[in-house]
């Protein structure tokens, strides 16, 4: 590790300027005829693919060769392959199309499983290529031959094996219109709704450098390949339901007075904007998760409940606010309470899905397959077009105006409660970064507590964010490697709040930042350990009369002890200990992060927290937010006459769960 920190950065293939340029000339000798490898390449950029994330590695040196002279792909090498496919994952998330990754043979392609998974989960498309030794050395003992075939099960969308290509073979061309037709079938099933990971297992044979020329050719990507005449390609289209399904899904909405938005963890241009409309022209509130994208942005918010945890874990608000119709957008939200809630209470569900079937609380539903985006406006329209709906009607506008009152008490009584704090706050980091951050900055949140204090903390506002995590499989491995792919991209710049042992799983990750000169500010919550299971029931073991401390400890509290600074040092980042031994005073996280934005490399602000505590700040703070929900509620009472009780919930803790 410390050799490759005080290594000068390489240059990097993805740069034009520094790119590869020669390839094997005519005359070379070797197994692998050029024309079917350049083809395979030629095909990736025909479709659409513009990066490609590269492990070194012998197997895969035919493919490896062909994508570093290709001047339309942008090649990253990164040397883990486990940190590597995550890193093409957030050049996914980041540019909403489909990345290669490349791996060779062997436990180097098992080691991109962690990643593949989270792409199926997360809806997030990867051609993932996996060099393969010849069929007749497997199953015989050979050197790094491993079953390939299927390797990642059910977790991709679509496999195909390659044939092996021969120098000479009279089935050349057939071979190379093959090879095109399975990598166009492959990009194309990975883009489309829902989107996802495809494997291609590519086996070659010695020798592996390629004999002729790998050098592509000219044209503009779209122009080459198959040859003249060659219409090869994929088109498809969005789904969008007829005018009859959408009439009657306009009725439903219009009959229903207490009507909700949910609005789960979603990355779609122009949703914000459309699903505003849809609030207005039905008078529903909206109910927003922090990765949803809608609480922030210049779009109309003035039906966003961005404090709709809080809201629902306070019983006497939950007791008087049950939907009697929620509309349901994007992925399962982080909010465990709302979904108890959605679970328990909410009799009928609209959950539009473009390709899925989202829907964990296991209640009747219907689900309305169709894109998000365009299905949000078409209703919006249809319901502009009838007139007021049941949700305009006096009852509608005491509902609407009710949750919004709550959400304004309990945003005032965080924001209150935060000011007041003269100590470290795992949820503070998201109530000061979005003011420190320019627009169309990147917030990206690690999993286990940070996406939990993202989706209660972050703060709706005008000034537009992308607010992305892995919330597929919800693990917390890779999670900077995915935030560094994400700034790979070169869209806006990226930071990443994450806490100490998801960090410590993927230190890899900054060795990639250092190869390719990446920036990236990461928010470092260290509690040492496994804070979440402080929220969760097995923290009870830590009392005498339940369980043996020390289980506690080993088994969940996991505590480390490890410096950090030293290894981001040696891994060519900077380490900043924020408070430095001093409280972290209101304010101080979100300086020091508008201070680092901008600036060349990677910075860890390090924020040091005890689990303990912890737990007792967040309840303080609900406390706070409770007493000043119940006071909005009794108001809403003394002014409406309405709010009575429909019915006794099942109680909601301020536990999290481990997702």
């Amino acid at each position: 590790m410390g050799g490759v920190a005080r290594e000068a950065p390489r240059p990097r293939l993805g740069d034009r300027a520094t790119d590869v340029s020669a390839s094997p000339g005519p005359g070379a000798t070797g197994g692998t005829p050029a024309g079917a490898v350049r083809a395979l390449v030629e095909e990736l950029v025909r479709s659409g693919v513009r990066e490609a994330v590269v492990c070194p590695g012998s197997r895969s040196t035919p493919v490896a060769l062909a994508l570093a002279v290709e001047p339309a792909i942008r090649v990253l090498v990164h040397i883990d392959e486990r940190a590597a496919a995550y890193f093409a994952l957030g050049l996914a998330k980041a540019n909403r199309r489909p990345v290669a990754v490349l791996a060779t043979s062997g436990t180097a392609a098992v080691n991109f499983a962690p990643a593949v998974v989270e792409a199926r989960e997360g809806r997030t498309p990867l051609v993932v290529l996996t060099a393969d030794r010849s069929p007749e050395l497997r199953d015989r003992g050979a050197p790094q031959a491993i079953d390939q075939e299927r390797l990642y099960g059910r977790q991709v969308k679509w496999y195909a094996e390659a044939p092996t290509p021969e120098t000479g073979s009279p089935s050349g061309d057939v071979l190379e219109r093959h090879l095109r037709g399975i990598v166009r079938r492959a990009v194309a099933v990975a883009g489309e709704a829902p989107a996802g990971p495809v494997h291609l297992n590519l086996p070659y044979r010695e020798p592996l450098v390629p004999s002729g020329s790998l050098l592509p050719a000219r044209g503009a990507p779209a122009d080459r390949g198959g040859g003249a005449g060659d219409d090869g390609g994929f088109i498809g289209g969005e789904r969008r339901l007829t005018a009859l399904d959408l009439d009657r899904l306009a009725d439903r909405v219009r009959g229903a007075s207490r009507g909700l938005i949910v609005c789960g963890p979603l990355d779609r241009p122009g949703f914000g904007p459309a699903v505003a409309r849809l609030a207005s022209a039905s008078g529903f509130p909206i109910l927003a998760d922090g990765l949803a994208n809608v609480r922030r942005g210049a779009h109309d918010r003035s039906h966003v409940v961005a404090r709709h945890d809080a809201l629902v874990r306070v019983a006497a608000f939950r007791e008087a606010h049950s939907p009697d119709l929620v509309i349901r957008f994007g992925g399962t939200p982080t909010s465990k309470a709302l979904t108890t809630m959605l679970a328990e209470d909410a009799p009928a569900q609209l959950v539009v899905d473009d390709g899925g079937w989202i829907e964990p609380t296991i209640r009747p539903a219907t689900i309305v397959h169709a894109e998000p985006v365009t299905l949000a406006g078409a209703l919006a329209g249809r319901l502009a077009e009838a007139g007021p709906p049941s949700a305009a009607t006096e009852m509608g506008e005491i509902w609407r105006r009710a949750w919004l009152a709550a959400d304004r008490a309990a945003d005032g009584a965080i924001r209150d409660w935060l000011g007041a704090l003269d100590e470290p706050f795992e949820g503070a980091p998201f109530a000061e970064i979005p003011d420190a951050l320019p627009e169309d900055a990147f917030l990206f949140a690690g999993n286990s507590m940070p996406i939990r204090d993202l989706d209660a903390y972050l703060p709706a506002g005008g000034k537009p964010l992308r607010c992305l995590g892995n919330r597929g499989a919800n693990g917390i491995d890779g999670v900077v490697s995915t935030a560094l792919g994400v700034a790979a991209a070169g869209l806006g710049p990226v930071v990443l709040v994450v806490g100490d042992l998801s960090f410590l799983h993927d230190l890899n990750a900054l060795v990639a930042a250092r190869l390719h000169g990446l920036s990236a500010t990461v928010v470092l919550v260290n509690n040492d350990g496994g804070g979440i299971f402080s929220f969760l029931p097995q923290a009870e073991t830590d009392r005498p009369e339940v369980g043996l401390p020390e289980h506690y400890e080993a088994l969940f509290g996991t505590p480390h002890g490890v410096d950090v600074a030293p290894i981001v040092g040696a891994l060519g980042g900077e380490h900043v200990l924020l408070g430095a031994g001093r409280p972290v005073e209101p304010g101080a996280i979100g300086a020091a992060v508008a201070a680092s934005v901008g600036r060349p490399g990677v910075r860890v602000l390090e924020v040091r927290t005890d689990r303990r505590r912890n737990v007792e700040l967040h309840r303080a703070c609900m406390a706070a937010v409770r007493a000043a929900v119940e006071a909005s509620l009794a108001a809403t009472r003394d002014t409406t006459g309405t709010g009575r009780p429909r019915r006794r919930p099942a109680a909601i803790t301020g536990k999290a769960v481990a997702r």
